[in-house]
């Protein structure tokens, strides 16, 4: 599917992969509606899209909460109001916040699901009606690699992404038919304000266990899912690691954990010896 002139409407679209997102969109033509949940951001996220691209047509930018399918349904109103028809849907909005199962609120569980998952779904399910009347579209959906494998440190929010891919799945199949494309993406750790917010949370054994797969940019991963989106290819995996991954999990799956609990376990010596290091230099 080809972005030119195509109406891309963008959740999480103020920074990281959605702000990359949005800028190569405009880079080619397309028209951007993008949502989030400051309006300062989104504001900045606009300015910078259009000195990336001073051709690009008006920007619609929308705050809201992707938690709230009325707060998600009057932003999809306001862009369709200027730029028509919603052509391509992609769902960048997440949050996350990684920590020890026993020591994590039920509420971040309850947050991390409202906003990765069903913000997700409240806004495929505001515009696939829409296409499936017209006989075309794309749905984009921004998962994780957390989303093809479970981590320490990740309870609530693997369980949100890997929701994203039965979603995906279901719908693939489903959409089809109707001439709509469905994308799913699972990013690696990824250099955005997200993922540096998550590191201060975010156990030694997590971090051990992350670093194997190196950063991105977000830059890189959103070429990789606007490649994806014109081919109509339903899964994007960047980097050789997590493409095995995806293609071996099941197989793999008792040496996964197995080296995942070795891994884990030598963070978590590592960080005792440290801490019990700092305790004596006091």
């Amino acid at each position: 599917m080809h972005l030119s002139n195509q109406h891309v409407f963008i959740t999480g679209g103020s920074s990281g992969i959605g702000l990359a997102l949005a800028q190569q969109a405009a880079a080619v033509g397309a028209r951007l509606s993008l949502i989030g949940r400051d309006a300062s951001k989104l504001t900045a996220a606009a300015q910078r899209v259009r000195s990336s691209t001073p051709s690009v047509s008006e920007i619609v930018t929308v705050p809201a909460d992707v938690s709230s399918e009325a707060a998600v349904l009057v932003a999809l109103q306001t862009a369709e109001a200027v730029h028509g028809p919603v052509d391509i849907l992609i769902t960048s909005a997440g949050v996350a916040h990684p920590g020890y199962f026993e020591e994590l609120p039920a509420s971040v569980f309850e947050r991390t699901m409202a906003v990765n998952y069903f913000g997700t779904l409240y806004a495929i399910k505001a515009v696939v009606p829409g296409m499936r009347a017209r006989g075309r579209g794309a749905v984009v959906l921004i998962s994780s690699g957390a989303g093809l494998v479970g981590l320490f440190g990740y309870t609530a929010y693997a369980p949100s992404k890997f929701a994203l891919r039965g979603l995906a799945e279901a719908l693939r199949g489903e959409l089809k038919p109707a001439g709509i494309a469905v994308t799913i993406v699972y990013p690696p750790d990824t250099n955005t304000p997200q993922l540096i917010e998550e590191n201060l949370t975010k156990p030694p054994e997590t971090k051990a266990l992350t670093a194997g797969g190196g950063l991105w940019t977000a830059e890189a991963v959103a070429r990789a899912t606007l490649n994806a989106v014109r081919s109509g290819r339903f899964s994007v995996t960047p980097g050789f690691q997590l493409t095995v991954l995806s293609w071996l999990h099941s197989l793999i799956a008792p040496i996964l954990h197995w080296h995942f609990d070795r891994v884990a376990t030598r963070a978590r010596r590592a960080a005792d010896t440290k801490e019990s290091r700092r305790r004596t230099i006091r």
